[in-house]
Parts: structure tokens; C-alpha cells; sequence
């Protein structure tokens, strides 16, 4: 009986660390890259301004959502926009560019977001310029 007892104890000990590093590694992957929550596009007249809302788990001037920028499908950079500071107690967080030239021949464009640890995240929004919306992101012409 003492030896089930003592593979039971084993094994919910065994068990409370892996659940202890899941948790931890969840925790280490959100504080990584820079998620794109939503973009909001709105042009006037020949030019756009983009409303970007990022959210990044901040931790000081060591790690923090430092830019973001609005590409062609082929990496051509429309415009960026260049965040100065961290914002540790403001999460998430929206920030806008004004005088976004985007050609008439572009029918999409991509949105990037960079950090100061990892540079460019793997999350971007694709987005039909001729859709009035979609997946994380709306259109106003």
C-alpha cells in the first residue's frame, strides 16, 4: 500500500510542475510577440490614415511594441509608424498615422508590428482595400 501511496504522491507532484511550466510557457509566449487587435483604415481624400491597436505584453524599455508599419503583399513599406516609449499599464493600446499615400493600382496591403526583442511578429492582418470590412480590420473610403 506504501508504494501506491508513494506513486501517487509522485505522480500529482509530477503533475503540479508540468501544469507550472505550461502555465509559465503560455505566459513566456504572450509576453513575445506583438498581437495586431484590430486596424481601422479611413481614406481622405488622396491619402489614408491607419488606426493600428496592438497589444504586447510590455515589460519596460527592454521589451516593448516599438512600431508598426503598413506593407504591400511584395514588402514594399507604405508607411510606419514608430511608437517611442513602452506601455506597460496601457495594454492594449491604439495609435494612428495620418498621410498614407497607398497607389490606386495596391488592392492590399499588410500590417506588421514589431518589438524591440524580437522584431517583426509572425501576426499581421491582411487586408482587401476594396472590403468595407474583415478579419481584424475596417475599411472607410
Amino acid at each position: 500500500m506504501k508504494l501506491a501511496g508513494d506513486f501517487s504522491f509522485r505522480f500529482m507532484v509530477g503533475k503540479s510542475v508540468l501544469f507550472i511550466l505550461l502555465g509559465l510557457a503560455s505566459q513566456i509566449a504572450w509576453s513575445g510577440n506583438v498581437e495586431i487587435r484590430f486596424v481601422d483604415l479611413t481614406r481622405t481624400g488622396d491619402t489614408w490614415q491607419a488606426a493600428v491597436t496592438l497589444a504586447h505584453a510590455d515589460t519596460g524599455w527592454n521589451h516593448y511594441a516599438d512600431g508598426w508599419r503598413l506593407v504591400t503583399v511584395d514588402g514594399k513599406v507604405l508607411g510606419h509608424r514608430t511608437l517611442w516609449h513602452p506601455h506597460v499599464d496601457e495594454q492594449p493600446f491604439t495609435r494612428q498615422l495620418s498621410d498614407i499615400k497607398i497607389p490606386a493600382n495596391i488592392k492590399t496591403i499588410v500590417v506588421e508590428a514589431h518589438d524591440t526583442v524580437h522584431g517583426w511578429s509572425p501576426d499581421k492582418v491582411k487586408i482587401d482595400l476594396g472590403q468595407s470590412e474583415g478579419k481584424r480590420y475596417r475599411v472607410n473610403h
